[in-house]
């Protein structure tokens, strides 16, 4: 019976002793040296946090091989990884890591700069002599026999309306349903090569380090930069051979739009996987008639769901003037489409998509306010308790049975793959920046931008002025792309700021 993700992980380097586990760039790393160096850091953890147990351990790192030892050392101490982006601003960085207080901050020397000043305590990983390290693995098997599969594994930050991210906690249980189910149905046996383009502060980066410790799969981390330059990031899969992908659709769709597929021919890519966002059918029906030999799957759920909870595999080719369903509930998954009465919506009828079962989130870290708002009593149960995760997303039911994605219930959106409060943007704009009077941002699906309209005693700001005061504490993906001055926002009865006129009026840019 599998209890933590360690434990899984020894068996699998058994398996795959000098097997190559990761690879970024020219850099290899076998199983059993990976397996070594994450024992060695764990036991550095141990020392350094004064035997902290299940408590978050913060990783400041880029992507790269050094990321992946970290996190396996985190688990190894019987800890819970967070992965932070280093290009987020200190400010937010400050934020998270208040909320959060982890225990140290596994970093180097290139980003340490970035949390001077900061009370926690820090590992400089470029530091560290891993050939010279005494491993105590009596110590390492003690803790780990402790954990329990419902203890947390790691923490993913998500937007949060007040400006400071939430902590997203999810546990071994979680993601071990989630493999285990994925691995029935895909036949995963660790010959998959992973092309990891997603950063480290994804769900799905999760899930690539758990195709690694479960499967044996191979992970070729691909950098950031690539995205801009597709051809080369296309070129980069066939160098690396790499035979299965989960990605955001926004790379895969301008990789459409540039016909790129016909200049670079995938030659090893086996199974595709895209969700986070709504990928249009026409780009997608290039993807399929190019690769007619790749399987297809589009997945759903937010990052309080481990991974996520509807699938659609796409085994025929869909009508080019109809958009691709999210599917229907993962197995071991029950997936609730509920209206304004908290009653069953029927086939076509729109409601919110709620999720029950053991794919759910454990809750926010250190936030129990957000928590109980989120995750509530299933109201259609009342025998017994029972959380439900409210997604705030607008679905409804075909007559096939498929799920059909309408839209978001409040202002939460998904944006080049991350998820965003846009009140978060309004929030920081109005009280911590001070930049104008009110401020309300929206967003334009078609155009796939953010949209800010604000209110400012006529005193207009230039796009320059705002990105530029913007940068300081939101990262790139979070600044709109647009900036409208209203002599008066519109309100509605209630005296509030119009939001769905504002998003109407977006929508006609």
């Amino acid at each position: 019976m599998n209890i933590n993700f360690i434990n899984s992980f020894e068996k699998t380097v058994e398996l795959n002793f000098n097997k190559i586990a990761v690879t970024h760039n020219a850099e290899n790393i076998a199983f059993n040296e990976l397996k070594a160096k994450a024992q060695a850091l764990g036991c550095l953890i141990i020392n350094k946090a004064e035997g902290a147990f299940n408590k978050p351990v913060a990783v400041l790192l880029p992507k790269e091989i050094n990321a992946v030892i970290a996190d396996l050392g985190i688990l190894y101490s019987a800890n819970v990884f967070m992965n932070l982006d280093v290009k987020t601003p200190r400010e937010r960085l400050i934020n998270i890591l208040d909320l959060i207080k982890p225990s140290l901050i596994i970093t180097s020397n290139k980003y340490k700069d970035i949390i001077e000043n900061i009370d926690i305590k820090i590992i400089l990983i470029d530091e560290i002599d891993f050939n010279n390290i005494n491993i105590n693995y009596k110590e390492l098997k003690a803790r780990l026999d402790k954990i329990i599969d419902t203890d947390p594994m790691c923490i993913i930050n998500t937007s949060g309306s007040t400006g400071t991210p939430k902590g997203v906690v999810l546990n071994h249980r979680s993601f071990f349903d989630f493999m285990a189910c994925s691995g029935e149905k895909f036949n995963f046996n660790g010959t998959e090569i992973i092309g990891s383009l997603s950063p480290i502060v994804f769900d799905i980066f999760d899930f690539e380090l758990c195709m690694l410790m479960l499967y044996g799969s191979r992970l070729i981390l691909l950098d950031a930069f690539l995205a801009s330059f597709p051809v080369k990031l296309l070129e980069a899969l066939n160098l690396n051979k790499v035979n299965f992908i989960f990605w955001v659709p926004s790379i895969m769709v301008n990789i459409a739009n540039m016909k790129l597929l016909e200049q670079v021919k995938l030659e090893y890519l086996k199974l595709i996987w895209f969700a986070g966002e709504v990928f249009p059918t026409k780009q997608f029906l290039y993807w399929y008639d190019n690769l007619f030999n790749a399987k297809f799957a589009n997945l759903y759920g937010p990052i309080e769901i481990t991974l996520d909870c509807t699938l659609y595999e796409i085994n025929s080719r869909p009508p080019e003037n109809e958009p691709l369903p999210i599917g229907k509930p993962y197995k071991n998954t029950d997936v609730l489409i509920l209206n304004e009465n908290n009653k069953i919506c029927g086939a076509g009828e729109e409601g919110e998509l709620c999720v029950r079962g053991t794919s759910l989130a454990m809750g926010y870290y250190n936030n129990p306010e957000k928590t109980l708002a989120a995750f509530t009593q299933n109201p259609l149960n009342k025998s017994y308790p029972e959380l439900i995760y409210r997604t705030g997303d607008i679905v409804y039911t075909r007559e096939d049975g498929n799920i059909m994605f309408k839209g978001r219930k409040d202002s939460l959106i998904k944006h080049m793959g991350y998820r965003i409060e846009l009140c978060e943007i309004e929030h920081v704009i109005e009280n911590d920046l001070k930049l104008v009077k009110y401020c309300c941002a929206v967003y334009n699906y078609n155009k796939k931008e953010i949209v800010l309209y604000y209110e400012n005693n006529n005193n207009i700001i230039s796009d320059k002025d705002f990105r530029i005061a913007l940068k300081s504490v939101f990262p790139n993906y979070m600044i709109p792309n647009l900036f409208i001055h209203m002599e008066k926002l519109p309100q509605n009865t209630n005296g509030k700021i119009d939001r769905l006129a504002l998003k109407n009026l977006a929508g006609n840019i």
